[in-house]
């Protein structure tokens, strides 16, 4: 009830933005219907967002993909889409979070012609996001501005802490559709008069497969549950980053990661912990098998 009565006081005041219906399901799923352009070489890929994606990832990912694979990106500590859009709108941690050689200004970035792709994702806690930092207008300019670069424009859906009182488990199955897709995603998409598909790189629920894969058949390496890729509640470890740059890899590359390499470097040129290799073809199996699950990733499963 508060809620409401806050927002109503806001859109009173103009302060809150009316958005039109989320695109109906029907035309959302249509939209996924055809798999993702096929990558005709390396990618060249330009990474909004915060600490989960931080500088491991982006990292990782560039090893996994090999030669050729370049990236850049701009981060801040819980920064919100509306932060790296709105320049009155401050980035927190911005000094500490791009002071290293792949920061680049995001608007002039996009605009460049270096890249071609753009992964976006939005702050934690994703309903406060949706509520009070204008979720679906920033997805819907970042993804304006990408699209009329040439840019192919990809959500990475991340998660909540391991405490969350609602369930962190129950959460990853119901926030992708409710919140990711159901309140930025398709609402964003309906602000275009010709919608093109935005593609999900899907974290969250690589998370939890991973979990209930644990679950199943116990111990795995070094793993024992999804808390072991973890750091503190929310933040990832060398094993978490490893799993996300995976599922990165096998969006962005529409290919499975099962064989790559699982000895890496962190971005600041040290080894990361090696999760060996039963637990990675555990993580590089998980992860195909979610991506190549989900329409809205654009991968198909190569026959």
């Amino acid at each position: 009830m508060l809620k409401r009565i806050a927002r109503a006081a806001l859109r009173a005041a103009g302060l809150y933005p009316r958005y039109p219906k989320p695109l109906d399901i029907d035309s959302f799923e249509a939209l996924y219907r055809e798999p993702a352009p096929t990558p005709d070489g390396p990618r060249k890929v330009f990474h909004i967002g915060h600490s989960l994606v931080g500088r491991d990832v982006p990292a990782m990912l560039a090893q996994l993909a090999g030669d050729g694979h370049d990236y850049a990106s701009q981060l801040g500590w819980g920064a919100p889409l509306q932060s790296h859009w709105d320049p009155d709108v401050p980035i927190n941690g911005f000094a500490e979070e791009n002071a290293h050689d792949k920061y680049r200004d995001a608007h002039e970035a996009v605009k460049s012609g270096d890249y071609d792709a753009l992964i976006l994702t939005e702050m934690v806690e994703i309903k406060a996001a949706i509520d009070y930092r204008y979720s679906p207008k920033m997805l819907h300019n970042w993804a304006t501005l990408a699209q009329s670069a040439g840019l192919t424009v990809y959500f990475y859906e991340t998660w909540h802490p391991i405490d969350d009182p609602e369930g962190w488990r129950m959460r990853l199955d119901r926030d992708l559709g409710t919140y990711w897709e159901g309140k930025i995603m398709r609402p964003a998409l309906a602000m275009s008069d010709a919608p093109a598909p935005i593609y999900l790189i899907p974290g969250g629920q690589v998370m939890a497969a991973l979990a209930d894969a644990l679950c199943a058949q116990g111990p795995v390496g070094p793993l024992t549950t999804h808390a072991d890729l973890y750091s503190d509640k929310v933040h990832f470890n060398d094993y978490g980053a490893y799993l996300i740059a995976l599922t990165h890899y096998a969006v962005l590359y529409q290919a499975s990661p099962v064989g790559l390499p699982y000895a890496l470097m962190r971005a600041d040129g040290t080894p990361a912990d090696n999760i060996g290799p039963e637990a990675a073809r555990l993580m590089q199996e998980t992860v195909w098998g979610v991506v190549t699950s989900l329409s809205r990733t654009g991968v198909r499963p190569k026959h």
